[in-house]
């Protein structure tokens, strides 16, 4: 596995981890479907949370949640919908969009990181 990778994968899992300690559950990692990818499916409560995970080693050159783009955002939202006829009895929870952003190992959770309206 690349050294990216690797690191990709540890980020998200920490991610999880700060997820699942502030009460949410997961229920999918690395959903993949034709146009877009999920990297964690959390449920809070009653509402579906669909996080992307982004990470840097520093913050030279932006912070991690900037680096989510309104293309990336696209894509993100085209999987969920995906998401949502693959798994249709949680098509009628509550939808958000997160960010867990890892910048120089400090986690940031951004809840409501973007909109379907954006």
């Amino acid at each position: 596995m690349a050294k990216h990778n690797e690191t990709g994968t540890q980020a998200e899992i920490l991610a999880e981890q700060h997820l699942v300690s502030q009460g949410l559950t997961p229920l999918a990692r690395n959903y993949h479907c034709k146009g877009g990818e999920i990297d964690l499916i959390m449920q809070q409560q009653r509402a579906l949370v669909f996080v992307e995970v982004r990470f840097r080693k520093s913050a030279a050159f932006g912070s991690a949640a900037a680096s989510v783009t309104r293309s990336k955002q696209q894509k993100i939202i085209t999987a969920a919908q995906h998401f949502l006829m693959d798994n249709s009895k949680l098509a009628n929870l509550p939808c958000r969009f997160d960010v867990v952003a890892i910048t120089a190992g400090q986690i940031e959770w951004i809840e409501n990181a973007f909109t379907l309206n954006e």
